[in-house]
């Protein structure tokens, strides 16, 4: 349960934001707590059967009084989304962007003087395993953090780092659940090469990724002496991980990471243009 009750406005109520909707309700945020933005009305209409949250079509309605807007929409629609809360949001607001790509002075620049939070979550957000990294805008208090974080937080882990490290969060976190499904197509795929079912060696995989992140989480050690304890010299362990090693598997996963922060900076610059 949240230690006091906050109101929110989530502008944009797709996969991200539904996440969060939900998380929110499930931390102890009361529906009456909770505004939502959504244009088309037969989703509005879903959404108020489901939850009971107020629903309005036009940000610009349902910002007033709210302590936390959440902006959870697309890329090419933060512009247009900005413009319209220009003369709305107030600085003892603050904004939580749920916008891939966007850096905190585009929302500075629309919202001169208003707390910006930047964020990168990730998609086991919508079922409540997210990790979210978030930076603070240059207005931005620590107690304006700490709000922002027990909202953040109904899906997930959080991790404050600088906005410079932000495209970093992205490569690891942000696009990290397509390498562990690739992982668990790959598994799976060499499981039914040694004769498993699919279905079953997709289980198997899917499990096993599951509670190997589960000990991580549960763990004060490295990964590395994890993996130390699972493999035993001379071991079927040893055996695969001496395939992965010979193929440079590190090397792999370091490169991917790389390719996925320069392509996160370049989708930044382009997000900035107006």
């Amino acid at each position: 349960m949240i230690d006091e009750r906050r109101s929110v406005v989530i502008v944009g109520v797709g996969a991200m934001g539904g996440a969060l909707l939900v998380g929110l309700l499930d931390a102890g945020w009361a529906s009456d707590d909770i505004t939502l933005v959504e244009a088309y009305e037969p989703r509005a209409a879903e959404l108020r059967a489901s939850t009971t949250c107020t629903t309005v079509a036009d940000p610009g309605e349902g910002i007033d009084g709210q302590d936390v807007v959440v902006l959870a929409v697309k890329p090419q629609g933060i512009h247009s989304t900005l413009e319209q809360l220009r003369n709305v949001v107030t600085a003892d607001q603050v904004v939580v962007a749920l916008v891939a790509g966007v850096p905190i002075r585009v929302y500075e620049q629309a919202l001169p003087g208003i707390p910006i939070v930047r964020t990168m979550p990730n998609t086991p957000a919508l079922v409540g395993e997210g990790v979210t990294g978030m930076a603070a805008g240059t207005h931005t208090s620590p107690d304006q953090m700490r709000l922002a974080r027990s909202v953040l937080g109904a899906v997930g882990g959080v991790e404050e780092v600088a906005e410079s490290l932000i495209d970093a969060v992205t490569a690891v976190s942000g696009s990290g659940p397509a390498y562990a499904f690739l992982l668990a197509e790959a598994m799976a795929a060499g499981g039914v090469r040694q004769g498993l079912d699919p279905d079953v060696a997709l289980r198997l995989a899917a499990q096993t990724i599951k509670g190997a992140g589960a000990m991580m989480v549960a763990s004060d050690e490295d990964p590395s002496v994890l993996r130390a304890r699972v493999t035993s010299p001379g071991g079927t362990t040893a055996a695969a991980l001496q395939v992965m090693e010979a193929r440079e598997f590190r090397d792999i996963i370091n490169e991917a990471v790389a390719a996925a922060a320069d392509r996160s900076r370049e989708l930044g610059a382009e997000a900035a243009a107006p």
